[in-house]
Parts: C-alpha cells; structure tokens; sequence
C-alpha cells in the first residue's frame, strides 16, 4: 500500500504543515512514565530511552513495535559533474544500482541484518540534471516529479522508513544545499566525497561557491531545484509522504540529511518526525547536524552512503524498542524502588 503526498508548486508547501500529523504528546508521556516505571535506575539507558519516547509519540501508543521497516535507496545523476568534482564516472551509479538489486553492496547486508526490505529506485539516470553552476539543475516540473516518486514508493504499512541514496557526484550537490539553506562558506561545507584528491576538493569548493552565488535568490524547495537533484528530490518527496502516514524516518548520512535541508528552510517543523542515522565522516556533517538541531544515533566514522549508517541505526532503535516493551517495571518483578 502507498499514499502520494500530493503536492502541484514548489512554493504550496508552506501551507501543508498543519494538515500534516503531529506528535501524539499523550502516547510519548504514556511511554516516558514507563520508562521510569521499568527495573533499571531512570535514564540508566540513555538515548535508548529516547529513542523508545520519539517512536511512542509518532506511533501514537504507549509500546511502539516494528514489525515492517522499509529502506529506500534512491539514485540520480548530476550535470554538475561537468566541473570535474567527482572522481568515479556516472557509470558507476547505475553499476551500484544493479549492485543493490543483485543483493551485493552493504546496504543489501545492513538491511538483512537489521531487518528492514530494501528497493533501489533510480530517477532517469540517463538524463543527468543540470549542471547548477550554469543554471537551474532542475525546472519546477522535473522537481515535482521527483518529489512524486519518492512519496509514491512509501509503503504505508511499514512502522519505520530508512532513507539513502546514491549518486557519482552528490556530495556535490550536498555541500551546496547546505551552504544555500544555512550559509557560510563553501569551504565550511566541502569534503573528499568518495575520495577527491586536493585538486578535485578544490574544483568541489569552486562549484558550490559559483552555484549558491548564482542561485542565491531561491529559497525553501526552490533552492532543491536549483542546486539538488532527483534522488535529492526523492528523499524529500518520501520524508513528506511518511509524515502523512506518521512513519518516522531514520536519515542517512550528510549527502541524505542534506537533501531534506529545503524541507527545513520552508518549516523546520517538517523533519520533526526524522531521526538521523549516524553522523558521517564527511566534514560538513556535524556542522549541518547543529544546524538542524539533530543528534544523530551513531558515530562510527562511516561515509558510504547507501542508507548504510541508517540501516545499522535501525538495529540500534529495534533495541530500544525491545528494552522498551519487554523489560519488567519495578511492580511487574516484586523488585524495591519503583
């Protein structure tokens, strides 16, 4: 079963929150009254507690499960590549989707291993956007379709969605998002990707910098079609869609998280059902973590993409959902201090 998150201009969006669920505050005091109720000292697990609270509140019930969790990993390629910031051909993006499809990248063993049903989806690989530094990567139109088919691949069913892309030259687009929605320097945003050497760094700071200045006027999803692209566009389209059917969302990495900074520049209520996998190894990362105010669930110095740091942060969220739900309160075991 999927819903499409309908949505027909770029700039309709800012209406959309209050139509949107919230948080069932209810449910996640319900949950934190358990917490302090179970055989443990309160806040003994740290973040797992939280964890537990989040997933109460946007189920809506006291004892959230997950019994479906769905992984979407969604591919594009991008005409900036034209400016020599990628050191692997765009080849390689459509070789690494049917990687995924035969089962052999690590997103296929993170997914297996955590139990999530994973679906590689690329978006016109043979037609790479534009590249930004000369003018928009995307019209409004081509924005909007991307944004459809990654909410229409949401399954509605499931308790959880992890997010992850791929794309040669993404990182890119990534940094550039970033510095468009919250400033500073190309420099402070920029990274090796999948291993740029200092000249191709360089060529990377050189791109962002020219396609922020040029594109400086856009805001909110227009800065997603200036500078991003489909597989960014996607994400986008699938946080919106899990939003409307109260699935939270575990967000991979800087180039995934990047890609829903036009969601927080329109409202930064919109990212307040996602939780952020792992803080990557990428240098713009924790910068863009402050600004979205998100701790992420890991740090384990991964910078794959893949949805790879989201998969492993689901097996961290089924364990504290499993401490949540199935330890004994204090009443429950005939044990003193509860």
């Amino acid at each position: 079963m999927t819903l499409k998150f309908e949505l027909t201009a770029l700039d309709g969006l800012k209406d959309q929150i209050p139509t949107l669920p919230q948080v069932d505050n209810a449910a996640a005091d319900a949950a934190r009254a358990r917490q302090d109720s179970l055989t443990k000292p309160p806040g003994a697990l740290g973040r797992l507690e939280e964890l537990a609270i989040f997933m109460a509140g946007w189920q809506g019930v006291e004892k959230p499960v997950i019994d479906k969790a769905q992984a979407l990993v969604f591919a594009g390629n991008h005409g900036v590549c034209a400016q020599g910031v990628n050191p692997f051909p765009q080849e390689v993006t459509l070789q690494m989707v049917a990687n995924f499809e035969a089962g052999g990248a690590a997103i296929n063993q993170l997914c297996r291993a955590n139990g999530a049903d994973l679906s590689a989806i690329a978006l016109e690989l043979d037609r790479p956007t534009a590249d930004f530094t000369t003018g928009p990567a995307m019209s409004d139109a081509d924005t909007l379709k991307a944004l459809a088919t990654g909410a229409s691949a949401v399954d509605v069913t499931a308790k959880v969605l992890v997010l992850g892309e791929m794309g040669i030259g993404n990182s890119t687009v990534a940094a550039a998002l970033a510095n468009a929605v919250f400033g500073g320097t190309a420099h402070d945003w920029v990274g090796r990707g999948t291993g740029s050497d200092d000249q191709g760094v360089e060529r990377k700071v050189s791109a962002v910098s020219r396609g922020v200045s040029l594109h400086r006027d856009a805001s909110g999803l227009g800065i997603l079609a200036a500078l991003g692209g489909r597989e960014q566009a996607a994400i986008c389209g699938a946080i919106l869609a899990a939003r409307a059917a109260r699935i939270p969302v575990i967000l991979d990495g800087f180039i995934c998280t990047a890609a829903a900074a036009p969601l927080f520049a329109v409202d930064p209520a919109f990212l307040d059902h996602c939780l952020v996998g792992h803080r990557s190894a990428e240098p713009g990362h924790q910068r863009l973590l402050e600004a979205l105010g998100k701790a992420p669930v890991l740090d384990f110095d991964m910078r794959l993409g893949e949805g790879s740091g989201a998969a492993l942060a689901l097996g961290i969220l089924r364990s504290a959902l499993e401490c949540h739900n199935g330890m004994a309160t204090f009443a429950e075991a005939g044990v003193s201090g509860g």
